[in-house]
């Protein structure tokens, strides 16, 4: 093998928006003699799962508008002025009345995202960077070989390649388990087509945000339609065939998401960030962590201070906890549907009239914010997060989009939908004959077993622990290791490990710490060994393994901030070292 300073090898696993972003910014840090080589295991590149017929159908609406994409080559007003008619006609799209506040089919967006990494690569190409494109290709194993410096990819048809740097980013994975044994059982709503079937009974869904949404719209579809009424409200009519059909969602405190207003910062700022500086002072003063009051102060009482100082007044002198609870009181004490239709008029009003409802941008951009310090919390603090404040967050920046809620609402109008409240206790039991048992107790402390004879688990992408890591070239080589955080306090950890907790353990040092999902990376997603020593040949976005570290790890927003933090790393780790191939 020969040295040639600066070539640089790079093999991205996974070709989805993760992908794309990566592949934007890899391009732009100037490093020559870069080749680009991209593993996906369908035939589309750009789209992943959500925005392709693994994860869509026509009825699925994104739930971001084109002025909150982070920038690519082309915005999607303009891309549409040059999509054929054929394109236009198959998804309603008149690109003369095209408004960029609005959402657009999901389906639709998949085929704008395959577009513009066409256009990168063609700008790749101008600039001398060799990109290979291997597609319809699933791999099956990475090794790290650090002696050599080299990463090792094996693919299902058995063939190895050999990189300097590997970056997974596989997107979303939804496990078949039981649903390959047990008939009318679900594990996740995707594909969607094995849901657009007649129906003539009740179905459960656990779940009642955008993946249950997910579910309902299919489900719907397959046994009635949807008329529109003189208001552009929604009617709902059942099929002769489908007289029995019912949706019933099951949501730990009976509550449904909101919905989509105007956001006035679409874009993050990057004052939004901590920076490693700040990070680095923060933990000083602070026995090596991040506080979460401190993110929670900077990120939302005083960015909402500046943007609705009224509401600001209301709160500022509330922990988290209270804030929280003030919230969430507000939620529970209202008919779930009833609150549903408030806040869809509030939210239409806000996309009419520009105007944003300030507190949900402010929790959205803390929800954002809060990714990058999240490593650096206590135990103490990420199950104050995950228990507390994340139930609120993830209510609220669901943004529902405004055609689902239209449609929810004339199924539930039409007797068709219903929302039952489950307590954090409750199971769901596949059944012999098919179907499920759902257990469950209810508010007022009644138990409940109920039968269905379809079920559909819609809780959103699951988090794997280290054991469920897909690659075991990385896992058993020890190039990977399982995530956790330490405590602050010890009497803490006891107080946790009373209390049932089975994921807090102690190292050989008497250090209590918790274990959380994924594996740990640190702040540029290079991958940490046991050590702690950080690998600078493989970088890890993919984001069913990093989300006990990174808890609001989806979206447009996160890939393009991640992708721009490892192109830089792997851009100042070229500049200082030779690599050998």
């Amino acid at each position: 093998m020969t040295s040639i300073k600066g070539l640089k090898k790079i093999a991205l696993v996974g070709g989805g928006p993760a992908a794309l972003y990566l592949y934007k910014y890899l391009c732009e840090t100037g490093i020559e003699e870069l080749e680009i080589t991209i593993f996906e295991k369908n035939a589309q590149l750009g789209a992943g799962m959500p925005y392709s017929y693994d994860g869509a159908r026509i009825e699925h609406i994104t739930n971001v508008s084109d002025n909150e994409i982070p920038e690519l080559v082309t915005p999607i007003k303009e891309w549409i002025r040059t999509a054929s008619p054929e394109l236009l006609q198959r998804f309603d799209m008149n690109p003369a009345i095209f408004d960029v506040y609005k959402v657009v089919p999901r389906l639709l967006f998949g085929i704008y995202l395959e577009d513009q990494f066409s256009l990168l690569q063609d700008a790749a190409l101008k600039k001398g960077i060799i990109t290979i494109n291997i597609l319809n290709t699933l791999v099956k194993d990475i090794v790290d070989n650090p002696s050599a410096e080299q990463v090792t990819v094996l693919t299902s048809m058995n063939i190895t390649y050999t990189f300097n740097t590997v970056i997974i980013c596989t997107g979303h994975h939804w496990p078949r388990e039981k649903e390959l044994t047990c008939v009318n059982w679900y594990d996740s709503p995707y594909p969607p087509d094995k849901l657009a079937q007649r129906i003539n009974f009740p179905v459960a869904i656990r779940g009642s945000a955008l993946t249950a949404i997910d579910a309902v719209r299919t489900l719907a579809r397959g046994n009635g339609i949807f008329l529109k009424n003189e208001d552009n409200s929604l009617a709902y009519q059942l099929s002769k065939n489908s007289s029995d059909f019912r949706l019933v969602l099951h949501s730990i405190g009976g509550m449904l998401p909101s919905i989509r207003f105007h956001v006035e910062y679409p874009q993050a700022s990057p004052g939004d960030m901590i920076t490693e500086d700040e990070a680095y002072k923060i933990k000083s003063s602070n026995n090596g962590f991040i506080p979460l009051d401190m993110i929670f102060e900077r990120n939302f009482l005083q960015p909402l201070r500046q943007q609705d100082d009224a509401f600001y007044e209301k709160v500022k002198d509330l922990t988290l906890e209270e804030f929280v609870d003030y919230m969430m009181t507000f939620r529970k004490n209202i008919d779930a549907f009833q609150l549903f239709k408030a806040e869809y008029k509030e939210a239409e009003k806000s996309i009419r009239r520009h105007q944003s409802i300030a507190w949900k941008e402010r929790l959205s951009a803390l929800s954002y914010a809060m990714n990058y310090p999240a490593k650096h919390l206590a135990a103490e603090d990420m199950i104050r997060l995950k228990e507390i404040l994340m139930p609120l967050i993830s209510i609220v920046i669901a943004f529902v989009p405004q055609s689902s809620c239209r449609e929810l609402i004339a199924l539930h109008e039409a007797g068709i939908l219903t929302l039952i409240s489950v307590d954090r206790q409750s199971k769901v039991r596949p059944m012999e004959k098919g179907g499920a048992m759902y257990i469950y107790t209810d508010e007022t402390g009644a138990k409940h077993e109920t039968y269905y004879r379809m079920f559909v688990e819609a809780i959103g992408q699951p988090h794997f622990m280290i054991d469920n890591f897909p690659f075991n070239g990385l896992n058993e080589k020890g190039t990977v290791s399982g995530a956790y955080l330490y405590f602050k306090e010890k009497e803490n950890a006891l107080a946790e490990l009373a209390a049932g907790n089975n994921l807090v353990k102690v190292d050989n040092a008497g250090m209590y710490y918790l274990t959380v999902p994924g594996i740990s990376i640190n702040d540029h997603f290079q991958v940490l060994d046991k050590f702690g020593s950080y690998n600078h040949r493989v970088y890890m976005m993919a984001v069913p393994h990093i989300g006990g570290l990174n808890p609001d790890y989806s979206g447009l927003d996160f890939c393009e901030t991640a992708a721009k933090r490892i192109a830089n790393a792997i851009r100042d780790h070229n500049r200082h070292f030779s690599v050998k191939l």
